[in-house]
């Protein structure tokens, strides 16, 4: 699959979730994964580092990551499979209807700040900073991969009051 339909392919869901975003009121600036789960950090802004391993076996280690609000982290994934694997931050909502443009296109690529996408035995880093409390997910939506329960769960605890 070429890059330029992967990149329609993708611009196309940004611009659902966006249509989303709209029709639920939020109408601050950006796509809606960086309103509803945070945005892209600052490396020298990270507070904490947190290893996730993702395997053959169709699981994130660990499936529950816990946070507080205003927090950036950074992820460093690793892909100790023998196949590609990816994580991507997001809402469940938002994986649902983006798992139904990948069942259509299971090779399409992401690049996005909120999205890591690795070759078997490949390392890469997410820097992100938590800016809401509540939950935020997160997936690989290659077809076959989700349903198998390749998703996990981040819970931002609200900041406290100084």
């Amino acid at each position: 699959m070429n890059n330029t339909f992967r990149q329609v392919a993708f611009a196309t869901f940004l611009a659902l979730a966006a249509v989303g975003a709209s029709a639920s009121g939020n109408h601050a600036g950006g796509h809606d994964t960086d309103q509803a789960v945070g945005k892209p950090g600052v490396a020298a802004k990270v507070t904490r580092t947190i290893v996730v391993d993702m395997t053959d076996a169709m699981r994130f280690t660990p499936a529950s990551i816990n946070v507080k609000q205003g927090e950036t982290v950074r992820f460093v994934v690793k892909n100790s499979g023998k196949i590609k694997h990816e994580l991507v931050l997001g809402t469940e909502k938002e994986f649902k209807e983006h798992y139904e443009v990948m069942k259509k296109n299971p090779e399409m690529e992401h690049d996005e700040p909120s999205m890591v996408t690795l070759a078997s035995g490949k390392t890469g880093e997410i820097v992100w900073q938590f800016t809401k409390a509540g939950k935020v997910d997160f997936a690989f939506l290659q077809p076959g991969h989700y349903d198998a329960g390749m998703k996990g769960a981040v819970t931002v605890a609200k900041a406290s009051r100084k």
